[in-house]
């Protein structure tokens, strides 16, 4: 019988914001499952401990990391752990990023700080660390497969959100270049670009309304942390192993259905009026 396209065993995979929980967790545990040696990054070691040791106690290849993927000291931690481990170094997983409810307000309240802060969390984090990664493979003449985590907010309007938003795009924008520049080395980049998903960090801001995910998502409800998983396992495999510079929207078809803002030029996503009114002073 043929190896399955989606086998990652022998294969090294840095997951950076591996432990919030959501998608980065997720993503791990699927990745070990399917055969990898995962080296899980995240800066909080009460994350790592509620949600990545769990995984490696289960006998999964995972192994913990507690280092800040926005700093070089942090991104060696992840590359000194990837050289130790069992395997080959294959792939990347960027998941580092997000922002806070208090980084949402008016274009007009921006400061330098803000955005600069979004911008590292995001955009800095993810090319810094597919450099490392990249530069390595190169050096050790591998292939491999590297897949960041972009957003809905990327790849069209992020009203009240525009740092967040224009980090994102970015994000996109890097994928392609990187993609071209690594593509005869045989290193794969590409991006996923998910919709509102059921994760802990979109709780703090994004209640629940069934009523209202059935009017804007064209699939009628959020997405899970493994549907973006399953997207992220495939960019990774063999399965995927003629596709680069991509963004794939896995966004249950909300960019379908662009709707969801309301009379207020407001997501309807945000319910809470002390929220939207903060963020529109």
């Amino acid at each position: 019988m043929e190896p399955s396209l989606l086998n990652l065993d022998g294969r090294i995979v840095i997951v950076s914001g591996a432990a919030g929980g959501g998608i980065g967790t997720t993503t791990t545990r699927m990745l070990a499952e399917a055969g990898a040696t995962v080296i899980g990054v995240s800066r909080s070691q009460k994350n790592i401990d509620t949600h990545l040791v769990p995984l490696a106690d289960k006998g999964l290849a995972v192994v913990p990391v507690a280092a800040d993927a926005e700093t070089d000291e942090g991104i060696a931690a992840a590359m000194a752990a990837a050289k130790r481990a069992r395997g080959t170094l294959y792939g990347l997983v960027n998941v580092a990023g997000g922002a806070a409810p208090q980084t949402w307000m008016r274009a007009t309240r921006v400061t330098r700080t803000d955005w600069r802060a979004l911008f590292s969390q995001n955009l800095e984090s993810m090319f810094f660390m597919t450099q490392a990664v990249a530069a390595e493979l190169r050096a050790q003449k591998l292939p491999g497969s590297i897949v960041s985590i972009s957003s809905i907010s990327g790849m069209n309007t992020a009203p009240y959100h525009i740092a967040y938003g224009t980090a994102k795009a970015a994000m996109v924008a890097a994928t392609r270049t990187l993609a071209a520049e690594l593509a005869l080395d045989n290193i794969r980049v590409n991006c996923i670009a998910p919709g509102p998903t059921a994760t802990p960090a979109s709780e703090m801001f994004i209640d629940k309304d069934e009523a209202r995910d059935r009017a804007a998502i064209a699939m009628g409800r959020r997405g899970k942390p493994e549907e973006q998983a399953g997207a992220i396992l495939f960019l990774l495999s063999d399965l995927a192993g003629y596709i680069t510079g991509q963004t794939i929207l896995t966004d249950g078809g909300l960019n379908l259905k662009w709707t969801h803002l309301g009379a207020d030029n407001t997501s309807l996503f945000l319910k809470d009026p002390g929220f939207k009114a903060a963020i529109q002073k």
